[in-house]
């Protein structure tokens, strides 16, 4: 994945944590599974702050088109996410024609998902405070302020001088968990 943390940089940053009743271990031993078995994995998440088709896929595209690869960056947190581990049976890319869920992939109490592929354990600062919102009616929002209270994902945008490590000063989060999207990005999912 090279350097994650470094100017314009376009990151898809998510906190995560015990989703549908499953540890997050647990969680990273299957996707890891997933990937090495599908070729790619699907992360599941709810929520309109990334919605698949107006936030994610034209993020990940537009700066695909410029030859940058998009990396979701996952803050490890405490949660206590008990909705029903009920597997989607199906995606669909644009919310109209589905398609069954790969056999090898089980994504479990989710509306939406990401694509990934190449999850890992890394170690990171993420200077929140050296970024902007990159999509919606938020753009150009500081990230910062945008990651308050009840906001756990976004579709963000590292400043010109973000400095490698941050300033002692700088706000930052913890990044725990970084994976690269893949094609096609973010689904719809359904029972």
């Amino acid at each position: 994945m090279g350097d994650i943390i470094v100017p314009n940089r376009g990151i898809l940053f998510m906190k995560v944590g015990v989703h549908a009743q499953e540890s997050l271990e647990d969680i990273i031993e299957r996707k890891t599974k997933e990937i090495k078995e599908a070729g790619f994995a699907l992360w599941g998440y709810g929520g309109n702050t990334c919605h698949p088709t107006t936030k994610v896929q034209p993020f990940v595209t537009e700066r695909e088109g410029r030859g940058e690869k998009v990396i979701l960056c996952m803050n490890e947190m405490k949660s206590n996410h008990f909705a029903d581990p009920v597997r989607a049976e199906y995606y669909s890319v644009d919310g109209a024609d589905w398609e069954k869920v790969p056999k090898e992939i089980n994504v479990l109490g989710s509306r939406y998902a990401l694509a990934i592929k190449e999850l890992r354990r890394e170690k990171l600062v993420l200077p929140l405070g050296k970024s902007a919102v990159a999509i919606g009616n938020s753009k150009g929002m500081s990230g910062l302020k945008y990651i308050n209270g009840r906001v756990d994902k976004a579709c963000l945008e590292l400043e010109e001088g973000v400095d490698i490590p941050p300033a002692p000063d700088e706000k930052f989060v913890q990044i725990d968990l970084v994976a690269e999207l893949c094609n096609p990005y973010a689904v719809f999912l359904k029972n």
